[in-house]
């Protein structure tokens, strides 16, 4: 179509002369055509009158200036004004059509102008307009790596015609395998300060955040109750705003099962004795918040702050009680109980067990345990695998779960920017106003690391094309099959599109599992979080982008403990992987795979764990798990 006020044709005159002369040169060469047998113009002639019509038709307009003066005269308008009346109403139909479109096309024009000039100067914009650009600018700069982006589509199209496996799906250091449990080992040793098995008082526990949270605090409170020998009430769990989840510890935990695997070496009673039930404890000085007890406190500070209180009012309540237990200095024997409550004494009630293991065969197409991670998830709703079962194995399907933090809480709190430009910008510092007050209160009277900054130090969490390209690097194929754990992720599937346009085959619980199905655990995020907490550690390569989340740090932890040296987990140092990236623009795409296996490689070593450093994710260590040669 033309475009407005572009220079037009003038129109000709006698355009009447012009259509006839086009009807008479038409006829005369069809005539000749059909003499010389041409079978294809015979099968074109076959058409009739309408046919005929529109070649007269064509063929008149088409005439050049030339043909046009040789018809002029009025000999020649005279011996074809015969043939105007019989063509005058297709001539008329004809001329309206062309204006009709080049009004069409007139309009249409004028329209995308209008919509050019309004997306340069969006001050001027309207609200639907505004909105209409926004949804422009997000698609466009969602990516933040295109050119390698493009390197790592080719890549892993080429592998998938390839038959070679990525050499991820299994450890890269056999050594893992040397490593056991033994954390259940039985031990007559006592740790606590008081006499043995002589209670102390009771403990009264309140744990926040969500279902990892809560986990770690029940162990920490374990091996507290241990240290001061006091009794333990089961943990209450705190009603968040943020989970809005009132499930507690029996919802989601089997609470005789944990009662009596810790029997012989902690006390632990469902309720308070009648008689201390109704006590007041803020008003009697018995309530510790955080506030009253350093993180990650030494055993020396619950011996001189808290045992005077609990010998003194029989109970104590840690309220909003979590990482209030320091994992050095501290006795062998509290370490390992700590590990056998989290590796032994918590299992998911068989609700979660069995919802679970229907997950689980609909991912890998199979319901016999591969391994120990399989049976102590999942107890009886999975089967053992019999030395004669074990060709049933053969057909089932691999598969990676991968623990993707971008939810819109964790990316407006980096204060990183992600590439989405000013609407990314305003929408996240809004959020922070809305639900960070003192981040946003520190940010006004400090200065603080820009967003590039911010990327080199490591402190920004992985975007879903950043892991794309880390798995890609990796070897592994587009078919390959990727479990998705955790909540929505901010931006959606624009944000989603660069990872599932190199791996086709991503699901996730609500993929998997019917509405019906799912309906029990709809309005209970920590149960849904056991789910993704299942079918992360039982899958058969694990992959994280942020090694502080508390479901990827225990996640780890469980398939180091029970994974026998078959259960790997991918976890990239993100200020390494940010220096990599720095080079997006010029990088070669085999130079970019050796560096990205390299660090990988390097973070899988086979290592006890360090000073300081979390049991709950790093359990080789002394008391938790024991060396074999």
């Amino acid at each position: 179509m033309g475009k407005q006020g572009s220079p037009r044709s003038p129109k000709p005159k006698n355009s009447i002369l012009d259509v006839s002369y086009g009807m008479r040169e038409s006829q005369s060469r069809c005539s000749d055509m059909q003499q010389t047998g041409d079978p294809s113009l015979g099968r074109r002639g076959s058409g009739g009158d309408n046919h005929w019509d529109k070649v007269i038709l064509v063929q008149g307009l088409r005439n050049d200036s030339g043909k046009f003066a040789a018809s002029k005269g009025v000999n020649a308008s005279k011996k074809y004004m015969w043939w105007l009346p019989r063509h005058i109403r297709r001539i008329i139909l004809a001329f309206v059509f062309m204006s009709f479109l080049f009004l069409l096309d007139s309009l249409l024009f004028s329209l995308l102008e209008s919509i050019i000039k309004n997306h340069s100067a969006p001050h001027r914009s309207t609200g639907q307009e505004e909105k209409i650009t926004g949804m422009l600018e997000e698609k466009s700069s969602t990516n933040m790596y295109d050119r390698l982006l493009k390197l790592a589509a080719s890549s892993v199209n080429e592998k998938e015609l390839k038959r070679g496996e990525s050499k991820f799906w299994e450890e890269s250091y056999p050594q893992a395998s040397m490593w056991k449990p033994c954390a259940d080992k039985k031990s007559t040793k006592v740790v606590g300060a008081g006499k043995s098995r002589n209670s102390s008082g009771y403990i009264v526990v309140s744990a926040n955040g969500g279902l990892n949270q809560q986990r770690v605090a029940v162990c920490n409170a374990v091996a507290v109750a241990s240290l001061l020998n006091a009794t333990l009430v089961i943990p209450k769990f705190l009603y968040s705003n943020v989970w809005n989840d009132p499930s507690q510890f029996g919802d989601i935990y089997q609470e005789d099962y944990f009662i009596n695997t810790l029997e012989n070496e902690v006390d632990i009673v469902k309720e308070l004795p009648h008689d201390l039930k109704s006590v007041d404890f803020e008003s009697i000085g018995s309530q510790v918040t955080d506030a009253d007890l350093s993180k990650e406190a030494t055993p020396d500070e619950y011996i001189k702050k808290i045992l005077p209180l609990l010998l003194e009012n029989r109970v104590v309540h840690f309220l909003g009680f979590g990482n209030r237990l320091g994992f050095d200095p501290l006795p062998v024997e509290l370490q390992r109980l700590r590990c056998k409550c989290n590796f032994h004494a918590l299992k998911f009630v068989p609700k979660i067990q069995q919802m679970g293991s229907i997950l689980i065969k609909r991912i890998q197409k199979y319901d016999i345990a591969k391994s120990m991670l399989d049976k102590q998830l999942l107890g009886n709703f999975i089967s053992d695998a019999s030395p004669g079962k074990h060709h049933i194995l053969d057909g089932t399907s691999r598969y990676l779960a991968l623990h993707l933090r971008f939810e819109v809480d964790m990316v407006a709190y980096s204060m990183c920017e992600f590439g989405g430009g000013e609407n990314e910008r305003r929408e996240l510092q809004a959020y922070r106003e809305a639900h960070f007050p003192l981040l946003i209160e520190r940010l006004t009277t400090s200065e603080h690391p820009s967003s590039a900054e911010l990327r080199n130090l490591g402190r920004c969490p992985l975007t879903p094309e950043e892991a794309g390209l880390v798995l890609a690097a990796l070897g592994f194929k587009s078919d390959t099959y990727i479990y998705l754990a955790g909540s929505e992720i901010y931006g959606g599937e624009s944000r989603m599109h660069p990872f599932t346009s190199l791996y086709r085959n991503v699901v996730t619980k609500e993929d998997l599992l019917s509405a019906s199905e799912l309906a029990p655990f709809k309005n209970f995020s920590s149960q849904l979080a056991a789910l993704d907490f299942i079918a992360c550690a039982t899958a058969d390569v694990f992959a994280i982008t942020d090694s502080g989340s508390q479901l990827s740090s225990l996640v780890y932890g469980y398939r180091t403990y029970y994974g026998g040296g078959h259960a790997p987990t991918l976890s990239p140092p993100k200020k390494r992987l940010a220096a990599i990236l720095l080079h997006n623009h010029t990088i070669k795409w085999s130079t970019f795979e050796e560096k990205i296996r390299k660090m990988i490689q390097e973070g899988q070593r086979v290592r006890q764990r360090g000073f300081h450093r979390s049991v709950y994710r790093l359990p080789r260590c002394r008391g938790c798990m024991c060396k074999h040669q």
